[in-house]
Parts: structure tokens; C-alpha cells; sequence
């Protein structure tokens, strides 16, 4: 409709170009396009470009990661995985497991400047490396509680060892699902013979490349983010205390994670990316 001031300067037609350009080109000196560049190139204002991209949710400047699984039996998986948190089996609790591997011991190589009134804890931004270790935890999905373990090495063995510590500390009388992932040492022989002796225990593997599907991930996160990246341990053994403080301090008041998508909703999101990749061949 007509309204006051004064005419267009910018016609749908440069709208177009602009959008099409971005989105369909990249220039010559750069992988990706800014404001100033497309200004310059069809001979707009900055101003006018910037106006354009946030019209139309252009970002240039940002990208994201994503990794798509070649597993045969991804579809499968998927069901057998996301089953389980939406509809758990009965007498029977279900485990999210995996390893936090190489959590180094990190000691600054000068003291850490605390916090003040308008500046930043400040740490210096070399360290001193004091040793690794191992974390082997299982979130129980139901609620939210931990059963972890720590050690030096990463291997079957020790793996196996953490499954016994499951047995021992899950009631006897309950069978036991665990997720994990495709990691060689949970597919060793001595493993299978372990299941086999035990035949409460059963594990259910993601897709290969598929680790958002494991829930205890999502913990490890929350691990990682209050207690190991910010912290100043000169020892393993220090680490490892810290470590185990926090676990303890986490079962005291667990809180679950809830898993929301069937698994319908997850693959009909994937065709959607696959569709827009040409040479997917799906």
C-alpha cells in the first residue's frame, strides 16, 4: 500500500541478487561472504546487506558440524536404543555407559589471579601436564544416578572390571540394559564370556558414529564443564579425588534426562538432511 517518505532505493530484484549470491557463490578471496564483500560486488550499502541477511536468516559467517552414520543397521539401532528410554522394559533398569578417556591432570604454570569486582578469573595459559586417567560411568536413566569407576588404563580388563562392579552394586534380582558404544574393548572374547555367565547383562550398541544417541554424553558434559575444564589438579590422584567428590555429590540429588524424539521423528529428521545433500544417494 502507499505510504509516506520516500521511494524504494532497493528493488526485489537486488533483494534476489543478494540472496542468490549468497547463498549459491562464494568470492574469490574468501570462503565465505561478508557484508563489506557483497556491498562492494552488486554495489549496495553494507548497511543494506546486513538489513537483507537478517531479513532472510543469512549467516555467512557461522557453520555447523554434522556427521551422518554409515551403519547398515542404523534404522534398527535407533529403535532398539530410543526403545529403551521411552519404554523401558520391567523388573529391569537401563544404563547409558561409555568412557571419558585421557581427562588430563592440569597444573597452570603460575598461580591462578581469583575473581574481582569487573575482572575475570585469570590462569595463564600454559600448564604442566601431571598424568591421565580413565572415568567408566554408567547413567541410570530412570533417575539419574552414576556408578562410576576410575583407572589408568583403558583396556578390556578394565572394562570388565567396571561390569563387575555393576553386578555388585545393581540389586540381583533386576535384569540390566546397557547402551554403549562400538568400542573394540566392549567386544573382546573375554567379554562375551563374562555376558555369558551372566546373562542379566544386556548391552545394546549405537550406530557407529552415533554417540548423541548415548545419554551418559550428555552428563559427561555437564562433568566436564563444572569440575574438570576450569580445574587445577598437580596430581592423578588429586584429579581423581575431585572426580569422585563430584559424582558423590551429583547422586545426591540426580536429576534424569529426559529423551523427547521417537525414534520415527529422528530418521524422518535425517531423510530431511539427506535430501539436501545431492550426492547421498538416499
Amino acid at each position: 500500500l502507499p505510504r509516506s517518505g520516500g521511494p524504494r532505493s532497493v528493488s526485489d530484484e537486488q533483494v534476489a541478487a543478494v540472496v542468490k549470491r549468497t547463498l549459491e557463490s562464494t568470492p574469490r578471496n574468501a570462503t565465505q561472504w561478508s557484508t563489506r564483500a557483497m556491498a562492494k560486488e552488486l554495489g549496495l550499502s553494507q548497511s543494506t546487506v546486513s538489513r537483507i541477511w537478517r531479513a532472510f536468516g543469512l549467516q555467512p559467517h557461522r557453520s555447523q558440524t554434522f556427521k551422518l552414520s554409515t551403519d547398515p543397521y542404523f534404522v534398527d539401532k535407533v529403535h532398539d536404543v530410543v526403545g529403551l528410554y521411552m519404554d523401558p522394559p520391567e523388573r529391569a533398569l537401563v544404563f547409558c555407559m561409555d568412557e571419558k578417556t585421557q581427562i588430563q591432570a592440569l597444573d597452570r604454570s603460575q598461580p591462578v589471579l581469583p575473581m574481582m569486582p569487573g575482572v575475570p578469573q585469570r590462569v595463564t595459559h600454559d600448564y604442566v601436564r601431571a598424568g591421565t586417567t580413565t572415568l567408566f560411568a554408567a547413567l541410570e536413566v530412570a533417575t539419574g544416578k552414576v556408578i562410576g569407576s576410575l583407572h589408568r588404563r583403558h583396556r578390556a580388563e578394565e572394562f570388565k572390571k567396571f561390569l563387575i562392579k555393576l553386578d555388585q552394586e545393581i540389586p540381583a534380582d533386576l535384569q540390566v540394559h546397557l547402551i554403549l558404544d562400538n568400542y573394540a574393548t566392549h567386544k573382546t572374547p573375554s567379554v562375551k564370556t563374562w555376558l555369558i555367565a551372566h546373562p542379566r547383562f544386556h548391552l545394546h550398541f549405537t550406530p557407529t558414529g552415533s554417540s548423541w544417541l548415548n545419554l551418559v554424553e550428555r552428563w559427561f558434559a555437564e562433568l566436564t564443564n563444572k569440575q574438570i575444564r576450569r580445574g587445577v589438579h598437580k596430581s592423578v590422584q588429586a584429579l581423581e579425588k575431585d572426580i569422585r567428590t563430584w559424582i558423590a555429590a551429583w547422586n545426591t540429588d540426580p536429576k534424569p534426562y529426559v529423551w523427547t524424539k521417537t525414534a520415527d521423528e529422528i530418521l524422518e529428521r535425517l531423510a530431511s538432511y539427506l535430501h539436501r545433500i545431492p550426492d547421498s544417494g538416499d
